[in-house]
């Protein structure tokens, strides 16, 4: 009888294991000594923990050309931010490639010393954002969310979290918790022509959005601060190309004469935005290098 038992209590041991293998976890800590920037990673078993960054992007703000105005209002409000003082979650919204994510990357550099801290969430893990906000809701440091590239479709998971902890939850986020997000819509969703049907007009001539273009417009609104970023003109597209060929060591000379190539390169490319010109000076870097 006992032996019967013990193969009972066995395999008993081994379904709980099993068990305890797929049930949901508690976030757990990271080292918050390893690194100033952590990223949300889900593993293939469900659970999700923060990874220390090894290697963050050695982005400055003196680094980033023709966006004074942009640079300016995030800067200041980071500032309140790290200091303690009211400050709202930014949304940066605009054309690609003009320095939305080299901005944020920028600020923590900036304000790490200051105990500045960012924490990555890529759209598909948003559902988990209420237990990140949790987690480091007791921590002394300032904690900036960072969600890159960010939009959504209809009736994404994600939405309703995010939207629940930028604002209109009972459990809202705490006053070190400050969320960033860069997109290329405006709202964050997909507008159709279609729903311009929704508008309505009364008597006197108002325009009245529709309830499908109200909920679509709530998310955005939720962000205090919105930021937009423009494509930049051919002068001020060269002038980041030539910052970018300074910092790579290239005398003045060698840089005005790199300008018909640049203009050429964004041509190919059909944008001159500050990715491509980054891109642009690295090729040529490289290869005035190669050649010396």
């Amino acid at each position: 009888m006992s032996d019967v038992l013990e193969r009972l209590l066995g395999r008993a041991e081994q379904l709980i294991d099993r068990l305890e293998a797929v049930l949901p976890r508690p976030l757990s800590e990271p080292d918050w000594s390893a690194s100033v920037a952590f990223r949300y990673r889900k593993r293939s078993s469900g659970h999700g923990q923060l990874e220390p960054v090894r290697h963050v992007a050695p982005m400055r703000l003196s680094d980033l050309k023709e966006i004074d105005d942009q640079k300016a209002r995030i800067q200041r409000n980071m500032l309140q931010f790290v200091q303690g003082l009211p400050a709202n979650n930014v949304l940066l919204t605009g054309a690609r490639g003009t320095g939305k994510s080299s901005l944020v990357k920028a600020c923590l550099h900036e304000y790490a010393s200051q105990r500045l801290r960012l924490i990555e969430v890529d759209k598909a893990d948003l559902v988990d954002l209420p237990d990140i906000v949790d987690l480091v809701a007791d921590r002394p440091e300032r904690f900036m969310v960072f969600c890159d590239d960010l939009s959504f479709e209809d009736g994404e998971s994600g939405y309703k979290a995010l939207k629940s902890v930028l604002d209109g939850s009972v459990s809202a986020a705490g006053d070190n918790v400050l969320i960033c997000a860069t997109s290329n819509r405006r709202h964050l969703l997909p507008e159709y022509m279609k729903e311009n049907l929704s508008y309505t007009h009364t008597a006197d001539g108002e325009v009245h959005p529709g309830e499908v273009v109200e909920e679509k417009i709530s998310l955005s609104e939720r962000f205090g601060l919105w930021v937009s970023f423009y494509p930049f003109s051919q002068d001020e597209y060269l002038a980041i190309v030539a910052q970018w060929l300074s910092a790579f060591g290239l005398p003045a000379a060698v840089i005005e004469s790199a300008r018909p190539q640049a203009l050429v390169w964004a041509l190919e490319r059909g944008s001159r935005s500050g990715r491509v010109a980054y891109q642009f000076s690295r090729d040529f870097a490289g290869t005035h290098a190669a050649r010396s």
